[in-house]
């Protein structure tokens, strides 16, 4: 990111507030305990990800595609993962790693901009927010002020549930990267242009942000050398920092498989297994697994049938992955009904808003009627 567009981002709501440190040993209000958002963008195909292998059904309708029987993960005698994830099979097996089957909303629409925008705002399928439901949620409730940001987006220039007005967020790929532009940032004089003036302060929040945000943390855990991997190690040292964070949002891209999935989601998952499973190991090193929440999401699953590309097309409800040192493992929601589908798609058995409201309920001890706008169940998945 040259310069310019760092100043343009800054001045789109980037601006952190200087402010010292805290412990991890003393968390603060209702964030001491840090979610990790991982968008799977594109929409992930839930079935071929935890696998209704018992249902003659999926192999009916997945004739090529279909993960065979012999090569599944078993997670009881109906599902298991997709063999990419074995990564995660060491989660599952000590009990931190949930799965929520059927994850979906009402009246489900299947472009990508308009589904991921409901699930960023929490909005309703005919409602149309601005604002995303973090950033809704940290204005009724603030994250308190010595925390370096409200929340920090890594790979990824869009802000989704952190986006809105007065929300300190800040969007980056790398630490080291984001230091190095900061202090280019720093050491501004105030000018006589209201404008330059503006951008002359966030240039100063920003470096003061940065100066919390040191990423000089050595991890005996390998990270994956991987895009993905990558924004994992950031957001492992940016969890390890002591500057305190309310949430990180990590985006893996490429799940859109309409044609020729077998290859790319088998590689897609196997980055998404391989970063979590290094994700856990560093939180580990560092005693922040226990106070870090990690939830999957996505804008859609994929169609229960395949087509004619070897592929699958827009879909509704999919399973989703929680989880964390404090995290109940074992598989919740309703399994797939691949006879009872609605216009050739998945029902839902959990509405996403339940998840957010688990995280702001159980994980923050925040009221999510107003972030949420409305009041939705929680799923009993953690140990708080």
């Amino acid at each position: 990111m040259d310069r310019r567009r760092f100043l343009s981002i800054g001045t789109a709501g980037l601006a952190v507030a200087a402010v010292p440190g805290v412990a991890f040993g003393q968390p603060a209000a209702a964030y001491g305990r840090l979610l990790v958002l991982v968008e799977l963008k594109g929409g992930n195909d839930g079935l071929n990800t935890v696998v209704p292998y018992a249902d003659p059904a999926y192999y009916a309708l997945r004739p090529r595609l279909a993960v065979r029987r012999e090569d599944v993960i078993p997670l009881d005698e109906r599902a298991g993962l997709h063999p990419a994830l074995e990564p995660l099979a060491a989660s599952w097996k000590s009990g931190d790693l949930a799965i929520v089957q059927g994850l979906g909303y009402p009246q489900p629409n299947l472009s990508h901009f308009r589904s991921i925008e409901i699930w960023d705002t929490a909005s309703k399928a005919n409602e149309y927010l601005g604002d995303g439901w973090l950033a809704r949620a940290f204005v009724a409730k603030p994250v308190p002020a010595s925390y370096a940001a409200d929340g920090i987006v890594v790979g990824s220039s869009e802000f989704g549930p952190l986006a809105g007005p007065g929300t300190r967020a800040i969007a980056l790929n790398d630490t080291d990267q984001f230091l190095r532009q900061a202090r280019l940032a720093g050491g501004t004089a105030k000018r006589g242009n209201a404008s330059l003036n503006h951008i002359l302060k966030v240039q100063d929040d920003i470096s003061q942000a940065a100066a919390q945000l040191n990423p000089n943390i050595a991890f005996r855990t390998e990270f994956p050398r991987t895009p993905f991997g990558n924004a994992v190690r950031t957001a492992a040292q940016l969890a390890a920092n002591p500057a305190g964070i309310g949430a990180i949002r990590l985006t893996l891209n490429g799940f859109d498989t309409h044609q020729n999935q077998p290859q790319v989601h088998q590689r897609l998952l196997k980055d998404f297994a391989d970063g979590l499973s290094a994700l856990k190991g560093a939180l580990v090193e560092v005693n922040r697994w226990n106070s870090t929440l990690v939830m999957t999401y996505a804008e859609f699953g994929r169609r229960p049938q395949e087509n004619n590309s070897n592929g699958t097309d827009h879909g509704t409800a999919a399973a989703h992955f929680v989880t964390g040192g404090l995290v109940r493992g074992g598989l919740y929601g309703a399994a797939p009904r691949l006879d009872r589908l609605e216009g050739g798609n998945l029902q839902h058995s959990v509405d996403f808003r339940s998840l957010y409201a688990t995280a702001l309920e159980k994980w923050w001890g925040v009221d999510s009627k107003g972030p949420l706008r409305g009041r939705y169940p929680v799923v009993d998945l953690l140990k708080v």
